[in-house]
């Protein structure tokens, strides 16, 4: 008998969903970031309210992270699409060694801009428990979507989605 409830258990524990506890000061999907300044790896560093007006995608990665190197180049060409010049996209790495993410996003050849979350700050906020993250912001720094994990964002499946959330015709 004792057997059947430990195994009765043991299957109900593998098929409960994981449950992941959020970051530290995380904005929800319908919430609106809050200001923060962010640490420029390819270029000047810049607040955030700064990319207020249009829509906005920003991915959060890590230099070690293989789902992270996997994606940047999707994003890369969503960011050179057509429907690419309706919304702005940036990257956030989550490296603790600026060396280790430029190197990165050398060898990944990016043209958006990239910043450094040092201190944790971003990664809390955005709610990067899980690399890689890619959150959709609308022109008024709402969050529309969050998608953990890779994706091909320049598939006709990301294009739809992009397009739907922005509310850009295709």
């Amino acid at each position: 008998m004792r057997s059947i409830f430990s195994y009765l258990l043991l299957c109900l524990a593998l098929a409960t969903p994981p449950v992941f506890a959020k970051t530290p000061g995380e904005v929800e999907i319908g919430g609106t970031l809050r200001e923060a300044t962010m640490l420029g790896l390819s270029g000047p560093s810049r607040k955030l309210s700064e990319f207020r007006g249009r829509p906005l995608i920003i991915n959060v990665w890590a230099s070690w992270c293989g789902p992270c190197r996997q994606e940047i180049g999707s994003l890369e060409r969503l960011a050179r699409s057509k429907i690419g010049k309706q919304f702005t996209v940036i990257g956030i790495s989550t490296d603790d060694y600026p060396e280790a993410a430029k190197s990165f996003m050398n060898r990944s050849g990016t043209t958006f801009s990239h910043f450094i979350d040092q201190r944790l700050l971003l990664e809390n906020m955005l709610g990067a428990e899980r690399l890689p993250l890619t959150l959709l912001i609308d022109a008024n720094g709402k969050v529309l979507g969050k998608y953990y994990g890779a994706e091909e964002w320049d598939s006709p499946q990301a294009f739809k989605l992009v397009s739907k959330a922005f509310r850009i015709p295709m």
